[in-house]
C-alpha cells in the first residue's frame, strides 16, 4: 500500500504537479463529454449556427413557393382579416390548381366550422324572413366548398401536435404505411394532443402532416422532425407528407438501430436524421422571392411561372397571425418558410448530417491533443507556445470547416479546443503561480533599494483595467413619473418630504425591477433606467422586463392608494402618482464606462435611445407601457399587446412599429381586450390604405364601443393626423410611418 501511494508522489515530482492536475482535468472533460450537459450542446449548437451564418446553403433551385397570407392580403377588403371564408379559400386552391401545382400544402389548421357558413348564418341574423332563411339553409356550407375544392386538387392539410391538448383521435381516416427496419417508435417524439381539421374537409385531403416545430432550448430551429407520434399515431411532417403525396407512394421507410433513428425516406430517397427522426436543415438565406401574395393570386397577378410544376405551399406572415421562428441564419423567419427550406435542401440533397463516428473522432482528438499539451507545453517558450497552440487551434477549425463546406457533416471543433484550453491554462495557472513566488522573491530583493509604490509596482502586471464592454442582446428600459414638476412644486417649502416622496415611490418601483432580474443602471430625478440580460444571462428578459412593467404599475398604484388615505385623514391635497415606460430590446454595448477615476457598469447604444424615446411617447398615446417590435414579438404569447403605430423616431432612418403592453395573460384573453385589440386593427388597416374616411368612421365606431375610453387618446391622435392628411395628403411613397418631431 504505501507503494501504491507513493507512485502519484513520485510521478508529481518526476513530472510535476501541474501536469498531474491537467491529467485529471483532462479525465474530466472526457467525463464532461460523455455527459454531455446542456452547456456544452449549446456551445456546440451556437459553432453549427456561426457555420451556417458564415456560409448558408447556396440556391440552385427554387420548388418552392409560398402563398403568403400578408398585411396586403388581410388589408385588402376582398378577404379582410383572418380567418378569411372558406369559399375564398376554396377560391386560391382551384386557382393554383389551375395554374399546374403540383401539390397544395397548408400551414394553417381549419380546426372549426367556417363562422360565416350559410346554415349558420340563417340561424344568426334575426331580421331575415322565411323564404331567405331557407334558401341559405339549401346553400352548401363553406367548408363543403372548400373540401369540393380539396378534393379536386391534391392538397396535403396541416395538423398541430401538443403536449397538453388531448382529444379523441379520429379512426377513420387513412394512415400511411411505415415500413419500419429495427424499432424506430420508442425515439418518435410523443405528443399526446392533436389539432386537427374539420373532418368535413379532413376526409377530402390527400394527405395530412403536422407543422409542429418545437424550437430548441434556445429558442433556435435547428432540427426539425420528419415523424412523429400524434395520439399514439404515426404521421409524418408536413414537409416529408409533400414529398410523399407529390410521390404518390403509400408507405415511408423508417431505419433504426439501438442508438435511435438512422434515416427516413421512400423509393430511392433516403433522408438521414438523428436519433429522433430530425433533420438538420441546411438554411439559404431568407428569400422573398419565392413568396406571392395571397391577394395576388385570388386576382390572377401572379405569373404562371411562380406556380406551375411548383409545391406551394400556403402559410402567414401577417402580424399578428405569423409563427416567427429563430433560425441560424435569420432572427425573425416565418414558419411556413422552414418548411419551404426542409423542402429545398431536402430536393436538392443538401441536408446537414451529425454522424455517430464524427463524436468518435471528436473525443478521441481532445484526448490525444490533451496529452499532446500536457507532454510539451512545458518544454516550450512562450512564443512558440502560442504559435503551436494558433496552429491547433486552426487546424481544428479547418478540418470542421472542411466537413461543413464539402461534405455537409458536422463535427464539432469546440469541445477539443475546450478541453485543450482548459489543460493549457492550467499549465498557465501553474506558472502563474510559480511567478507569484518570483515576484515576492523580487519585492524582497528590491525593498531596500527602490520605493515601495516602485516595488509593487515592478511585481504587479502594469495593465488597467480597459473601459469598454461586450456587445449583447438586451431589454432597457426607462422610466418616469408623469407630472413630477406640479408634485414638486406641492412640495417647494417641504424639501425633505419631496425626497421622502421620492424615495417612496422609487423603491417599490426598483424592488419590482431587480425581483424581475432586471439591472437598475441609474437613477436621474424621478426617472430610472434599467436593462435585462446583463451581467447575467438572462433568455427571457423580454418578458421579464414585460413583466416588471407591469408590476411596477401595480406598485405605484398601491403608494397613491396609501396617499390618499394619508392625504384624507391629513386634509391636504392629493396628486396622484403616474409612470411611463418605454421598453425596446436591441443590441447594445454594455460593460464598465466613464473615466479612470470613476466608472458604472451601464449600455450604450441605439436600442437604448428608442427605449428612451417610446417612454416619451407614453403620454402622446394614452398608455403607461409601450415597447418596440422586438420587444412585443418575444411577447406576444404571454402579454396582452396592442399595436400603436409605425412611427419614424426624430435621428432615426429606419421606422418601427410600436405596441402597448396593456396585461398579463388573464387580459390577452379577455373579451375586452380582444375588443380593443380588433378596434385598433380595424382603424389602423384603414389608416395606411389611406382611407381616411373609412378610418374616420372605424374611429367614430370605436368610440362606442370603447366604454372605458381606453382608447380615446389613441383616437384623438389618429383623428387629428388624419384631418390634416386630408389638407395635405401624404407622398405617394408614403409607408404609413409618422416621423416624431420630438425626442
Amino acid at each position: 500500500m504505501k507503494r501504491l501511494r507513493a507512485v502519484p508522489r513520485w510521478f508529481a515530482r518526476r513530472f510535476g504537479y501541474a501536469r498531474v492536475i491537467c491529467l485529471l482535468l483532462l479525465i474530466a472533460f472526457a467525463a464532461l463529454r460523455v455527459a454531455d450537459p446542456a452547456l456544452v450542446q449549446e456551445l456546440r449548437l451556437r459553432t453549427f449556427d456561426n457555420f451556417q451564418a458564415l456560409s448558408p446553403r447556396v440556391k440552385t433551385i427554387r420548388p418552392v413557393t409560398i402563398v403568403d397570407i400578408d398585411e396586403k392580403s388581410v388589408a385588402d377588403p376582398k378577404l379582410g382579416q383572418w380567418p378569411w371564408p372558406r369559399t375564398r379559400i376554396a377560391e386560391i386552391v382551384d386557382r393554383l390548381t389551375e395554374l399546374g401545382a403540383l401539390v397544395i400544402a397548408f400551414d394553417v389548421v381549419f380546426a372549426e366550422p367556417d363562422r360565416l357558413n350559410p346554415a349558420l348564418a340563417a340561424e344568426t341574423f334575426p331580421n331575415l324572413d322565411e323564404a331567405t332563411r331557407e334558401k341559405l339553409k339549401a346553400l352548401p356550407s363553406n367548408d363543403q366548398v372548400l373540401a369540393d375544392a380539396v378534393r379536386r386538387s391534391r392538397v396535403v392539410l396541416g395538423e398541430t401536435a401538443s403536449r397538453d391538448v388531448r382529444a379523441e383521435p379520429d379512426k377513420t381516416l387513412p394512415e400511411t404505411g411505415f415500413a419500419e427496419l429495427g424499432d424506430p417508435v420508442p425515439f418518435m417524439e410523443p405528443f399526446p394532443g392533436l389539432l386537427r381539421n374539420v373532418p368535413l374537409i379532413e376526409h377530402a385531403a390527400a394527405g395530412r402532416g403536422l407543422f409542429t416545430i418545437e424550437p430548441e432550448r434556445d429558442g433556435i430551429v435547428r432540427r426539425v422532425p420528419m415523424v412523429m407520434r400524434a395520439q399514439d399515431v404515426k404521421m409524418l411532417a408536413l414537409s416529408f407528407e409533400t414529398l410523399r403525396v407529390v410521390a404518390g407512394v403509400d408507405t415511408v421507410r423508417v431505419k433504426a438501430d439501438t442508438g435511435g433513428i438512422t434515416s427516413i425516406g421512400f423509393g430511392p430517397l433516403q433522408i438521414p436524421t438523428d436519433g429522433n427522426a430530425k433533420i438538420w436543415v441546411h438554411y439559404a438565406n431568407h428569400d422573398p422571392s419565392i413568396y406571392v401574395s395571397a391577394i395576388d393570386v385570388l386576382e390572377g397577378r401572379v405569373p404562371p411561372e411562380k406556380i406551375a410544376r411548383k409545391l406551394i405551399l400556403i402559410g402567414p406572415s401577417a402580424i399578428g397571425l405569423s409563427d416567427i421562428k429563430t433560425t441560424p441564419v435569420y432572427a425573425a423567419m416565418p414558419g411556413v418558410e422552414v418548411h419551404a427550406q426542409v423542402l429545398e435542401s431536402v430536393l436538392t440533397g443538401s441536408i446537414l448530417t451529425r454522424p455517430y463516428w464524427g463524436i468518435v473522432v471528436e473525443f478521441f482528438g481532445a484526448v490525444l491533443l490533451g496529452l499532446l499539451v500536457i507532454v510539451f507545453a512545458p518544454r516550450l517558450g512562450a512564443v512558440t507556445l502560442v504559435l503551436v497552440g494558433a496552429v491547433f487551434a486552426s487546424a481544428l477549425l479547418g478540418v470542421s470547416w472542411y466537413f461543413y463546406k464539402q461534405h455537409r457533416i458536422l463535427i464539432d471543433f469546440t469541445y477539443p479546443m475546450l478541453s485543450t484550453t482548459s489543460v493549457y491554462l492550467t499549465l498557465i495557472f501553474a506558472s502563474f503561480i510559480r511567478e507569484q513566488q518570483q515576484r515576492r522573491e523580487i519585492r524582497g530583493w528590491f525593498a531596500q533599494y527602490m520605493s515601495p509604490v516602485l516595488v509593487e509596482q515592478l511585481a504587479q502586471s502594469p495593465e488597467k483595467l480597459v473601459l469598454g464592454g461586450e456587445e449583447r442582446e438586451m431589454t432597457i428600459m426607462f422610466s418616469d413619473v408623469r407630472g413630477f414638476t406640479s408634485i414638486s412644486e406641492s412640495y417647494k417649502h417641504d424639501p425633505q418630504g419631496l425626497t421622502a416622496l421620492m424615495n417612496r415611490f422609487l423603491t417599490p418601483l426598483t424592488d419590482a425591477i431587480i425581483a424581475r432580474k432586471g439591472y437598475v443602471d441609474k437613477y436621474m430625478g424621478d426617472a430610472i433606467m434599467a436593462f435585462w440580460n446583463a451581467p447575467l444571462d438572462d433568455r427571457e428578459h423580454h418578458l421579464n422586463a414585460c413583466t416588471a412593467a407591469l408590476d411596477m404599475l401595480d406598485r405605484i398604484d398601491e403608494v397613491n392608494r396609501e396617499r390618499e388615505q394619508e392625504a384624507a385623514h391629513g386634509g391636504h391635497v392629493y396628486i396622484p402618482l403616474n409612470v411611463g415606460i418605454g421598453l425596446n430590446t436591441g443590441i447594445g454595448v454594455v460593460g464598465n464606462m466613464g473615466s479612470e477615476l470613476k466608472k458604472n457598469y451601464s449600455v450604450l447604444g441605439d436600442s437604448v435611445n428608442l427605449a428612451s424615446r417610446l417612454e416619451g411617447q407614453t403620454k402622446e398615446y394614452g398608455f403607461p407601457i409601450i415597447v418596440g417590435a422586438a420587444t412585443a414579438m418575444a411577447v406576444k404569447d404571454r402579454l396582452a399587446i396592442l399595436e400603436l403605430d409605425f412611427i419614424m423616431v426624430k435621428g432615426k432612418t429606419e421606422p418601427e412599429v410600436i405596441y402597448a403592453i396593456t396585461g398579463r395573460e388573464d387580459v390577452m384573453y379577455s373579451e375586452r381586450f380582444q375588443l380593443l385589440r380588433n378596434l385598433t386593427i380595424e382603424m389602423l388597416a384603414a389608416y395606411r390604405s389611406r382611407d381616411w374616411d373609412e378610418a374616420l368612421a372605424a374611429i367614430a365606431r370605436g368610440r362606442k364601443k370603447d366604454e372605458a375610453k381606453e382608447l380615446a387618446k389613441l383616437f384623438d391622435l389618429y383623428e387629428e393626423r388624419i384631418r390634416a392628411y386630408q389638407q395635405n395628403p401624404p407622398p405617394d411613397n408614403w409607408n404609413g410611418a409618422h416621423a416624431l418631431t420630438s425626442k
